[in-house]
């Protein structure tokens, strides 16, 4: 059986992790490559359990980084976009590394996609993208309205995704999930974050 070859950008972060670990435990037919730039976000500990395994191996890089990326890209059947950076609080601190990775990260992969004839892009954005709301819930086809540099950086690229899809016909998908939570998770997010203050007899919470 030919095997299905994934780049998964973001792959040591919580999400990403998570996702891989999935794939490797149930298809043995899926090779991966792990595109993954480490930062305060990434933690290769986060597979460590199957660092060995035959179908998968990690590239340490950047998204941004044209030529790796076509390298990594060339002979994929999809990309699987976790790479991104992600809280609201750094990105109104300083939005650069935001507009970078978020923007023009996703905009390096989606022209590799279109130059390799990609058979599937996945884009991993957020519910953030919707903005907010008083009452009820938001539902897919509402109107973008962004409240945070990381929200627009995050829109952005959905709307570049969107952009490749109908210009170029390059196949894609957008997924905004939204409340992720559970192993690996980095304890700057909401439940880690009480958890480790209860665990280390915090009074507050933040």
């Amino acid at each position: 059986m030919c095997k299905i070859k994934i780049l998964i950008t973001g792959g040591a972060g919580f999400i990403g992790s998570n996702f891989i670990r999935h794939l490797i435990s149930k298809n043995s037919n899926i090779e991966i490559l792990n595109l993954d730039k480490i930062t305060y976000a990434g933690n290769l500990a986060n597979l460590k359990d199957i660092e060995k395994n035959s179908n998968y191996t990690f590239v340490r890089g950047d998204i941004c980084n044209k030529d790796l990326v076509n390298k990594l890209s060339k002979n994929c059947d999809a990309i699987i976009n976790f790479a991104a950076e992600t809280h609201v609080d750094r990105s109104i601190f300083n939005a650069e590394p935001f507009i970078k990775t978020d923007i023009e990260g996703t905009y390096v992969l989606l022209e590799a996609a279109r130059k390799f004839q990609i058979k599937k892009v996945i884009q991993i954005s957020t519910d953030e993208v919707y903005g907010s709301i008083d009452k009820g819930s938001f539902k897919e086809n509402d109107c973008l309205n962004p409240n945070s540099p990381y929200a627009s950086s995050k829109a952005s690229a959905d709307l570049m995704v969107k952009a490749f899809y109908k210009t170029f016909g390059v196949p894609t998908v957008i997924i905004r999930s939204t409340n992720n939570f559970g192993p690996y998770q980095h304890p700057e997010k909401l439940i880690p974050l009480f958890i480790t203050n209860l665990i280390e007899n915090k009074k507050g919470c933040v």
